[in-house]
């Protein structure tokens, strides 16, 4: 049985290393060190044909990230096995199956006190991401490098400008609900953003460009 503590360790808890190299070798799953992804933290796929269960996470999150995103994917590996596809992805089974595998890292102490107390909050009832549960969120972000230099759509005042990772350029909007309507310039359609989706400020001689 191969012991994958050693590289495991680079991206969380070191305390953690250990359950979840025993997790990886109990069933059997490929676990990938994923590059970078803007549109999800981490990913689990079932088993087809032959291949077995996969899950990847991010390599770039901060090692509580990291840990919380890897119980999550391990969630859906034990719901998988319990139920297959007869039950949805994040229902009562899937919450179930989180908190049993989440409470004993809480036990360890290896969560600071301000993650401990968001972790157990959450815990009350699992949603599909940690990214929902902006209380969790906002926490989690606080231990990223350099998070004292993020700026995020919530933190704009309305009306303004900002540009994405890929050059793309939105206004902000109002609030919808738990998401903020922003519209691409260059489309003019309309998109609903996080409010701790990262985003990257652009000169004021932009925020002339275009009102809308």
């Amino acid at each position: 049985m191969q012991d994958y503590s050693a590289t495991l360790k680079r991206f969380m808890p070191e305390e953690a290393a250990p359950i979840i190299s025993r997790w990886i070798n109990d069933t059997g799953c490929l676990f990938k060190i994923s590059k970078t992804r803007s549109t999800k933290l981490g990913d689990y796929r079932a088993p087809f044909r032959t291949a077995g269960h996969r899950i990847s996470v991010n390599h770039d999150l901060n090692p509580y990230s990291f840990l919380i995103t890897t119980i999550h994917e391990f969630a859906h590996l034990q719901t998988w096995q319990q139920h297959k596809h007869a039950v949805k992805p994040h229902g009562s089974e899937w919450k179930s199956n989180f908190q049993n595998l989440m409470n004993p890292f809480l036990g360890l102490q290896i969560f600071p006190a301000e993650i401990a107390t968001a972790v157990a909050q959450y815990l009350a009832n699992p949603a599909a991401s940690s990214c929902t549960d902006l209380h969790l969120f906002r926490t989690l972000k606080k231990f990223d490098k350099h998070a004292d230099q993020v700026l995020t759509v919530e933190m704009l005042p309305e009306k303004s400008h900002f540009k994405l990772q890929n050059g793309r350029v939105f206004q902000k909007q109002e609030k919808v609900r738990k998401r903020y309507k922003c519209v691409e310039l260059s489309s003019n359609k309309i998109y609903l953003f996080h409010p701790i989706a990262e985003i990257y400020p652009i000169d004021t001689t932009h925020q002339h460009e275009k009102t809308i």
